[in-house]
C-alpha cells in the first residue's frame, strides 16, 4: 500500500486550552470544512470526545455522498488527538492533531498519513486530483481557523 502524507502548521494567538476546546467539538468541522464538500454530520450532537468516540458524516467531493466514519484512537487534552478512518473513501487515513503552547500563542500541527485504494488507478487519481484536493481542503482549514479565532 502506497501511503502519502500532508502536514500543516499554524500559529493561533490564543491560549492552548481555548484552541484545543474548539477542536474537541466535532460540530466545528462544519466551520473548517469547505462548503463545496457538502459536509454533513450524522452523529447526534453534542459528542463527548474521548478515546473510542465514533463520528459519522457524509461528504460529497464529486456530487455523490460518501459515508465516512472516524474513530478517536488517542485523546490527550489539551495537547493531542488522533482520528482514524474506519469507513470512507481512503484505504488508510490517520490524522494526528497536536497543539503546543508557545510564547506567541498555540501552534497547531496537522499530520495526515493516507492511502488511496485501487492500486495504480488510485495512484493516478492521487497525482491528478486527490493530492491537490486535500491540499486545498487543508489550506481552507488554515484560513477558516484563522478567521474564527481572529473574530473572537
Amino acid at each position: 500500500m502506497k501511503t502519502y502524507s500532508l502536514q500543516r502548521k499554524q500559529l493561533i494567538k490564543r491560549p492552548l486550552d481555548e484552541v484545543f476546546e474548539f477542536f474537541s467539538r466535532p460540530e466545528n468541522l462544519t466551520v473548517i470544512t469547505p462548503t463545496s464538500l457538502g459536509f454533513d454530520m450524522l452523529t447526534p450532537l453534542p459528542l463527548d470526545m474521548q478515546v473510542g468516540t465514533l463520528i459519522d458524516y457524509t461528504v460529497k467531493p464529486m456530487m455523490f455522498p460518501l459515508r465516512w466514519r472516524t474513530l478517536i484512537t488517542e485523546y490527550d487534552p489539551p495537547h493531542k488527538f488522533i482520528d482514524q478512518q474506519l469507513k470512507g473513501p481512503y484505504s488508510f487515513w490517520h490524522h494526528t492533531h497536536t497543539f503546543e503552547h508557545t510564547p506567541e500563542g498555540t501552534l497547531i500541527t496537522d499530520d495526515l498519513v493516507y492511502a488511496i485504494p485501487f492500486g495504480i488507478i488510485g495512484r493516478l487519481a492521487h497525482a491528478l486530483f486527490v493530492k491537490n484536493k486535500l491540499k486545498m481542503i487543508f489550506d481552507y482549514r488554515v484560513k477558516a481557523i484563522s478567521g474564527y479565532f481572529e473574530s473572537k
